[in-house]
């Protein structure tokens, strides 16, 4: 029973690499459970006293810490990060040519791309926009106004 605390300590690492391919939460609390086993055993505790501590600590993780976790990673992660050409949407740009609701030319971040107004705007050259939407290859533009940036 020497090595007891050593066979906790090998579940533990093998638990942690095992949340590290799922990154679900549920075996770090394992691991977090095998972890106060092995401290019973390094304290002297029998097998059976290892298994209880392992059982309880791992449920009190599970039951408890656990959604307090998830509910934190959720709340600071966005649920769908927003790339490609929607993330335009609310960009600052620059009126290169006269843009209407049949189209035009604008500077967003750099790259110019053909643009609309939704209505019957009529968008001079150098006005500052603010992009409103993508549709297909063509940014929908509006006037910046101070309320929208």
């Amino acid at each position: 029973m020497g090595w007891l605390w050593l066979w906790w300590l090998i579940g533990a690492l093998a638990l942690g690499v095992i949340e590290m391919m799922t990154v679900e939460l549920t075996f770090l609390m394992l691991s977090i459970g095998a972890l106060g086993a092995m401290c019973a055993a390094l304290l002297g505790a029998p097998w059976w006293l290892t298994i209880i501590v392992f059982a309880l600590v791992s449920v009190v993780m599970l039951a408890v810490v656990r959604p307090l976790l998830l509910s934190r990673l959720r709340g600071t992660v966005p649920a769908e990060p927003v790339s490609g050409a929607a993330a335009l949407v609310g960009k600052q740009a620059e009126a290169i040519t006269l843009i209407d609701e049949r189209g035009g030319r604008a500077k967003i971040g750099g790259d110019v791309w053909t643009a609309r107004t939704e209505d019957d705007m009529v968008i001079a050259p150098r006005t500052e926009l603010v992009v409103t939407g993508i549709d297909g290859a063509t940014a929908i533009v509006a006037p910046a106004t101070e309320e929208r940036l």
